[in-house]
């Protein structure tokens, strides 16, 4: 087995703790930052534009990601403390909440500003990829997404007394590790195909890849089964994937057909 014994608290500052978590969201942020911009600048999106985009669309992600997740849980104890909504060092973001957010957040700026929505959200895709690679390494110091119990030589025990693992003494499916790889996996795969596609199909290989990560990797998650034994993140994957399916349609169908030779 593989023993973690990092405490999830970087320092402390009187009452305020600093967190590995957190700090792995601003070395995400950056980097797809970092890789990202480029991309969309060579699409012909300016500097001042994407510090717009950017402004606004980090924030609605974390805003969605919080809310999504509280949504999930039974909400008695956000009625009695409201207060708690807000307590994300408690743990709980759900991705998904993030990309719902984000994607409402980039078309309504789009339509605004007057730029391709498509190539916009292949910016946000490849940036999303990175970001939430890094954003697995702070889960994985947290223990606050792990798997079930295993007997695997690749299991994980969070040894640490502040781990947000149930136990300390036994091992479980490194569930982080595993949504990191989708993520990479992702990534390699948009960062070759993004000028080799039209604008928007990388959005849509990112959703469809995420979501199928989703699926595969929840069946070793530690999540209770809400539906034909299926996980809510699992429901909610498969509800994407229909959605963008039709919406994979509906763009294909829009595009210019090639006149053929005859």
């Amino acid at each position: 087995m593989i023993t973690v014994d990092i405490n999830p608290i970087l320092f402390s500052l009187g009452p305020l703790s600093v967190r590995w978590y957190g700090l792995m969201y601003v070395v995400g942020i950056t980097v797809g930052l970092l890789v990202a911009w480029p991309y969309a600048r060579s699409k012909g999106i300016t500097s001042a534009q994407l510090e717009k985009l950017v402004i606004y669309s980090i924030p609605a992600g974390f805003v969605g990601a919080r809310l999504y997740f509280v949504l999930q849980q039974p909400l008695g104890q956000y009625l009695i403390e409201p207060w708690r909504v807000f307590a994300v060092w408690e743990g709980g973001m759900a991705f998904y909440g993030a990309i719902f957010a984000v994607v409402a957040t980039v078309v309504i700026l789009a339509w605004k500003m007057r730029l391709p929505v498509w190539t916009l959200l292949d910016f946000a895709v490849i940036f999303a990829a990175i970001g939430q690679f890094f954003g697995r390494i702070g889960n994985f110091i947290n223990g606050d997404v792990i798997g079930s119990p295993t007997t695997l030589p690749w299991g994980v025990i969070y040894a640490h007394p502040n781990s947000f693992a149930p136990r300390h003494d036994i091992a479980y499916h490194p569930a982080a590790v595993y949504e990191a790889l989708v993520n990479v996996i992702l990534f390699g795969l948009l960062w070759w195909l993004r000028n080799r596609l039209k604008p928007g199909i990388l959005f849509f290989i990112y959703v469809f890849g995420y979501s199928l990560g989703q699926i595969i990797v929840f069946f070793w998650r530690d999540n209770e089964p809400v539906l034909f034994g299926l996980a809510q993140a699992q429901l909610t994957a498969i509800g994407v994937i229909l959605a963008a399916a039709i919406a994979l349609a509906w763009y294909l169908r829009r595009q210019p057909q090639t006149p053929s030779p005859d």
